[in-house]
């Protein structure tokens, strides 16, 4: 997925380019997916809340918006923070393997020429 042609090679066709793409998304799409079950698990035996409160809790605190129910514990205060802050750089991070392609094949054309 992150191997990427090199100055000398030609740039990639439309469709390659577009199933590396979907390929990224694919992976992002995995990697939200267990984001989203490690706040979920959290949210549900920290808190003791039920499912779906802790996939609305994990869902709000991974879209930047906070916690929607209020938390009555240490260690459910403690998961939240580490939580909040494992989110933002995840978005980073998910954000960099989205574009990466997105801005190779920019820089690639210029050397293509």
């Amino acid at each position: 997925m992150f191997k990427f042609e090199t100055r000398k090679e030609e740039l990639l066709s439309r469709e390659k380019f577009l199933r590396r793409m979907g390929k990224g998304v694919g992976a992002i799409a995995g990697l939200i997916c267990l984001s989203l079950g490690i706040g979920i698990l959290g949210y549900h035996f920290t808190e003791h809340m039920g499912w779906i409160d802790s996939l609305l809790n994990a869902s709000m605190i991974a879209g930047g918006m906070g916690p929607v129910d209020p938390l009555h514990t240490t260690a459910g205060k403690v998961f939240a923070s580490l939580y909040a802050i494992f989110s933002g750089l995840f978005l980073i991070a998910t954000t960099g393997i989205l574009l990466a392609p997105v801005f190779h094949r920019i820089l690639h054309s210029f050397h293509a020429a």
